[in-house]
């Protein structure tokens, strides 16, 4: 039985990307998004993946969609444009729609715009950076609801995206217990080490009592 999505939520509420990223290494997993960072370092993002995937236009012109009418919390927008920096597939009327419905966020493997808007509605996206060319006209919607690619990481529907200020890790539905049972024995197991180191204990001494050196280390 998978762990219950509420429960999922709110423990990763109270991990950081770094916690999950040494989780995701103990476990053989590959969720970390190379490449994706947020428009602001003060964002954060928890939610469960819903894909987009975008293709270049052919003799036709393409559409950009107008799927975001039906997305609410707490999913996160995911687009996969192939890590694009030449035309945007985000910008002000998605990111005011998404902020008003409680979307999550959005995640693009590419770029965005009117980054303006994201920063006053503190709507939170992570992308490869940002670029006011539009992609209407110049990419295709490819498909919806299918596995996409983000920063050289597979992200599934329903996979769980984590974002704070240095970046984006991934974690696929199928293994989130696990995943957040280490996440959370990491995180206490640092907390340790910084209170010894408080309290006057030298960094080594602190490390080597609550196996620092171990904690990713795959088991």
């Amino acid at each position: 039985m998978q762990m219950r999505a509420e429960d999922a939520q709110h423990i990763l509420k109270t991990l950081s990307t770094t916690d999950v990223s040494d989780a995701l290494d103990r476990l053989g997993i590959d969720g970390q998004c190379l490449g994706i960072a947020p428009l602001d370092r003060s964002f954060r993002l928890v939610g469960q993946a819903w894909t987009l995937r975008y293709a270049p236009t052919g003799v036709d012109a393409g559409t950009v969609g107008d799927y975001i009418d039906d997305l609410a919390a707490p999913q996160v927008v995911v687009i996969d444009n192939s890590g694009r920096t030449d035309v945007t597939v985000w910008g002000d009327l998605l990111t005011s729609t998404a902020s008003r419905n409680g979307v999550a966020g959005t995640v693009i493997d590419g770029v965005c715009r009117d980054v303006d808007r994201s920063l006053e509605l503190t709507y939170p996206i992570y992308s490869r950076g940002n670029f006011m060319r539009t992609g209407k006209d110049r990419v295709r919607v490819d498909s919806i609801g299918e596995p996409v690619t983000i920063g050289g990481v597979r992200v599934s529907p329903g996979d769980w995206l984590l974002g704070d200020g240095d970046g984006v890790v991934a974690i696929p539905a199928t293994r989130t217990e696990a995943v957040l049972e280490a996440a959370v024995g990491i995180r206490d197991a640092e907390a340790h080490i910084r209170r010894a180191v408080e309290h006057g204990a030298t960094l080594r001494d602190a490390r080597a009592e609550f196996g620092y050196h171990r904690l990713q280390t795959p088991r």
